[in-house]
Parts: structure tokens; sequence; C-alpha cells
């Protein structure tokens, strides 16, 4: 960490380690003009489910989606994917101590249409930033730029779901927290956020803060 701003691109119910940058920085700035790239999660996350990880994934309109800035990104919604995702978070999480804390908040997310994916994603962002109580700052590029070095740290190809593309971040240490299926799995780390919220509720805060190191 050597800037006040980090940059990130956007996510869908985006990973531990992508949330502690709003515990780390000063500000947040978040990239819809960027090409979108598959696999990664700008429209996919993962959680744990009774089989282990359960990767949910947005369906996407566009034939060439590496080719177009991910704010021109639109949801297809030919597909019933917002009732199985939900069915999938239902699955995953009934049974964890604050899915029904939670459950309001983010249930109507998956019962109206969406068209954009920056944002659904940017709503259901700010959303969960508001059930963490975290206030940081959040700003959107307005312009594509590849080096941001000059003026904040660059995370927009550093988290990424697949281990051989995941960069080194040494500002984030994943603590461990008791997670639904953990007795049949062991812990699996740097789950989407609500992977957190569910089983720790408001104690998902200060597993935030020890996995960036704000608490050494």
């Amino acid at each position: 960490m050597k800037n006040k701003i980090a940059i990130l691109s956007t996510a869908y119910l985006p990973p531990i380690q992508y949330v502690t940058k709003f515990l780390l920085y000063d500000e947040i700035i978040i990239d819809p003009t960027e090409n979108y790239q598959k696999q990664s999660y700008r429209n996919r996350c993962n959680v744990f489910g009774a089989n282990g990880i359960l990767s949910l994934s947005i369906p996407l309109n566009h034939d060439n989606p590496e080719h177009t800035p991910v704010k021109s990104m639109t949801i297809s919604n030919n597909h019933d994917w917002q009732k199985i995702h939900w069915r999938s978070l239902e699955s995953a999480y009934r049974c964890s101590p604050f899915f029904e804390y939670y459950e309001d908040e983010l249930k109507d997310f998956y019962f109206q249409k969406h068209d954009s994916l920056m944002h659904f994603n940017m709503d259901l962002l700010h959303t969960i930033l508001g059930l963490l109580k975290i206030k940081t700052p959040i700003s959107e590029a307005l312009d594509y730029k590849y080096d941001y070095s000059d003026i904040a740290d660059d995370f927009r190809n550093v988290i990424h779901p697949k281990i051989k593309k995941i960069k080194p971040d040494p500002d984030f240490n994943s603590q461990r927290y008791i997670q639904v299926f953990e007795s049949k799995f062991g812990f699996l780390e740097n789950l989407s956020i609500v992977d957190l919220l569910f089983c720790q509720g408001p104690n998902s805060i200060e597993i935030l803060r020890a996995s960036c190191n704000l608490n050494q």
C-alpha cells in the first residue's frame, strides 16, 4: 500500500479481499471503462454450498464481451438466473446465524429485473457496504487509463477467482471464521463477502479489519 486511493474493477458480490480495500484506502475508484474480462469477479462470485465452492455467474448478452467496456455490458434476462442465484444463496446460508437478519436487504435484487451489469453490481455493493457500516467514498472512472500508479494502487487485475491469475497482495491476510459447511470441507478462504456476512453478522467488520492487518 503506497497511495491513499485504490482502483478496482466492478464485482458481483465481491470476495472478502476486495472489500478489505474499503478499509485500507481513503477513497475507492471503480472502473466502468475497462474492457470486460471473462471468468472474473466482474460477473461472478464464489459461495460455500453443501458440495463445496459454488460459482454463481450472471449471464451476459454480448457475443464478444472482452472487447466491450464494462459500462456497456448488459445482463441476459432470457435466463432465470436471479431465481437460481437466490435459491442457491438460500440453500447455502439458510442455516447460517445471520441469513434471516440480512435476507430482506438483499432479496429484492433477485426479484426485480436489471439490465446493466455495472449498475446492478454498484447498487448491490452500496447495499453491502451499508450493512457493514463502511462509508469509504466511491467514485467511477470517467475515461480508461492503463496506468494509475501516480495516484492509486491498481487492483483491477490482482483480485481474481482463477488461482493462476491471482497476483500477490501483501495487504491481505485471510482470517478464519466459522462457516456453515466447514466441518465437511474445512475452511474456504476469500469467498464472497456474503459468506462472511451471513456467518458472522456484525462481527464481519472485525474479520475484515484483521484480514487487512488494521489491528496490527
